[in-house]
């Protein structure tokens, strides 16, 4: 992966697996990694954030079940063409709605005005895929 990067916080209350596979998430969303890249290699991606390759190795493995990643045994991860229009019913949604919600509360309280959040939100939802800015 060249061109997208991935850091973590070590000390973070987040799980390191966790911010990576955040942080692949948002770049396979963004169109910053795209169908028939290759992520770094977990071993590779371990050194470099300093964490141990059972902590990417978790990470992968949930981007694969989440149908994000091909992992074959002694190959690099591989990002797969998905379908962008999700499925996805209510009440499974309910969920990540909680966590945007939290999360949205938490940006307030920490000073990010509504407006610094609406214009993030949109140029998030406007970013076309492919675009690697």
């Amino acid at each position: 992966m060249a061109g997208p990067t991935i850091s973590v916080v070590l000390d973070s209350p987040i799980p390191v697996y966790r911010q990576v596979v955040d942080q692949v998430r948002v770049h396979l969303a963004n169109g910053s990694l795209r169908a028939g890249e290759e992520l770094p290699s977990v071993r590779s991606l371990a050194s470099q954030l300093g964490v141990h390759f059972n902590t990417i190795a978790d990470a992968y493995r949930e981007l694969a079940a989440e149908g994000w990643i091909d992992l074959a045994h002694g190959k690099r991860a591989v990002v797969v063409e998905r379908d962008a229009a999700g499925t996805m019913s209510h009440a499974e949604a309910e969920p990540l709605r909680l966590r945007l919600r939290a999360l949205l509360a938490e940006m307030r309280s920490k000073g990010v005005s509504v407006r610094s959040i609406e214009r993030e939100v949109a140029a998030m939802l406007n970013a076309k895929p492919g675009n690697r800015s």
